[in-house]
């Protein structure tokens, strides 16, 4: 059993996959400010809920987007499991080839999502992922990650939205009624989802007319079941692709 580990700006994700079965995913708040001790104690209570032991686990492996905390986390889930994590960077194999002008500066998520969709899907893709920010990369039909594109997610976006318009109010993003709302909440929540959504559709079409060819869009996070329902474009969405890009990435560096 392989326990995996992503580390965002608003969570840490945290599941159990052995062969093709997962066995859970959870989400823990992303803090800056807690201990070793501290995140090993909540890791603990995690396996505990799922009846899961340290010793049962043979290996971890982590990515994370928040260097602060990186080598925290890795150092409380050694003192759980006694073995030490691999984490997604420099030194580890992935087998994605890389094509931006500095490869080191993407994302370890990114490229974990991207080393999935393309175990399991054609190219070319565009592999969205719906989280503090909705971030697109693009794979070509020669297997090399070529860039994408850094978008405000949805949750960032109108938090930001709230903050600084002053009759506006935090909202929850479940579907309205209709697409022309007819009040400020229903506005709001029509222009963050009906948006999101026609920006993905345009986005999709765009980068499909610089390709020269049709591509194989996959979602994964947060809001991507939210959202990809209202897009007009062919998208699979597949929330464990992160889980199974760890996963993919451990094996080729056992």
């Amino acid at each position: 059993m392989l326990l995996v580990m992503d580390i965002g700006n608003t969570n840490v994700v945290i599941g159990c996959i052995e062969g093709e079965q997962i066995y859970f995913i959870e989400r823990m708040s992303t803090d800056r400010k807690r201990t070793e001790l501290e995140y090993a104690i909540s890791i603990k209570n995690v396996l505990e809920i799922y009846d899961i032991q340290g010793e049962n686990i043979e290996g971890a492996i982590i990515s994370s987007v928040v260097p602060q905390i990186t080598e925290v986390v890795r150092s409380a889930t050694q003192k759980l499991i006694h073995k030490s994590p691999k984490v997604v960077g420099p030194g580890l194999k992935t087998g994605l080839n890389i094509m931006m002008d500095q490869p080191a500066q993407l994302g370890s998520d990114l490229v974990v999502d991207a080393v999935a969709a393309m175990a399991e899907h054609p190219v070319p893709l565009i592999i969205i992922d719906m989280g503090t920010a909705t971030t697109v990369s693009v794979v070509n039909n020669k297997r090399s990650y070529i860039g994408g594109m850094i978008i405000p997610g949805i949750r960032t976006a109108t938090d930001s939205l709230v903050s600084n318009a002053a009759q506006l109010q935090q909202i929850s993003f479940d579907l309205p009624k209709k697409l022309i709302g007819s009040n400020t909440i229903d506005c709001m929540k029509s222009g963050a989802l009906y948006g999101s959504a026609a920006s993905l559709d345009g986005l999709i079409e765009r980068i499909e007319e610089e390709l020269g060819e049709p591509c194989t869009t996959i979602a994964t996070g947060g809001l991507s079941e939210c959202v990809v329902p209202l897009c007009k474009k062919k998208i699979i969405v597949d929330n464990d692709l992160l889980m199974k890009g760890l996963q993919i990435i451990y094996n080729k560096n056992r």
